[in-house]
């Protein structure tokens, strides 16, 4: 089984760091504008992984935030960063493989465009995942701003056998709001599937770290944790204690 994860999150919007609630663009709290310092501390910890999401990119279909992204990269020399936001073409994905992105999440594209995810992940083995965003169990893409009539489950089984690396399942109800994200419908989309499952969106406390803990021999590989970190409601250095204990 994939050791567990701890995954520290930085969402980019117009070149700072923010944190949306509930996926809505004018919920916007912006915690700092250099988004390097924010990785520059996260990088203090033993991390495993680091999680970028270009915002702005989400939305208009095509990356944005470059320079930030860069600058995080710099900074985060020996810890493998993933990015989502915008990637909808092969040209992309390469050339932010070839920029030092370890791995590309792709949520819109996985909807809108499985073929180019499939082809993705027969390309870059190993490098690729798949974001699934949901309102009320059915897919939103575009930065969230649209609403598919396709399921979150049905979403994900189309690419059982594409050679994803991981599925990243976020219940936009819950998305910056503190209440722990919806760990159920995470283990579910789990059970039908192979393929390792992050959870995302509402983690709030210590608690919610160790009941996403208590899910891996369910699935869940891991759990991304964003404004919890900027308001101090959870140390991130305790956070990864509980994922190793």
């Amino acid at each position: 089984m994939t050791r567990f994860e701890v995954i520290p999150a930085i969402d980019l919007l117009d070149g700072r760091c923010v944190r949306l609630s509930q996926g809505r663009y004018d919920q916007v709290t912006v915690y700092d504008a250099d988004p390097a310092a924010v990785a520059r501390r996260f990088g203090k910890h033993p991390l495993r992984r680091l999680h970028v999401v270009d915002l702005d990119g989400a939305r208009q279909g095509v990356p944005c935030n470059r320079k930030a992204v860069k600058e995080i990269l710099a900074e985060m020399e020996g810890v493998p960063v993933e990015l989502g936001g915008g990637i909808r073409k092969l040209a992309s994905v390469e050339e932010w493989l070839s920029l030092g992105v370890e791995r590309i999440i792709l949520g819109t594209a996985a909807l809108r465009d499985p073929q180019f995810v499939r082809d993705a992940a027969i390309r870059f083995p190993g490098r690729i995942g798949v974001g699934i965003d949901a309102r009320d169990g059915q897919v939103a893409v575009a930065g969230w701003l649209e609403t598919s009539q396709t399921r979150a489950s049905d979403l994900a089984q189309r690419f059982a056998d594409a050679g994803v690396v991981a599925i990243i399942h976020t219940d936009i109800s819950r998305d910056g709001m503190g209440t722990g994200p919806n760990f159920e419908a995470s283990a579910a989309l789990a059970a039908k599937l192979d393929i390792p499952v992050i959870a995302s969106g509402g983690v709030g406390t210590e608690e919610h770290i160790r009941q996403a803990r208590s899910l891996a021999g369910r699935g869940i590989s891991g759990v991304i944790v964003g404004r919890a970190l900027y308001t101090g409601a959870l140390e991130l250095g305790r956070a990864l204690e509980i994922a190793c204990s």
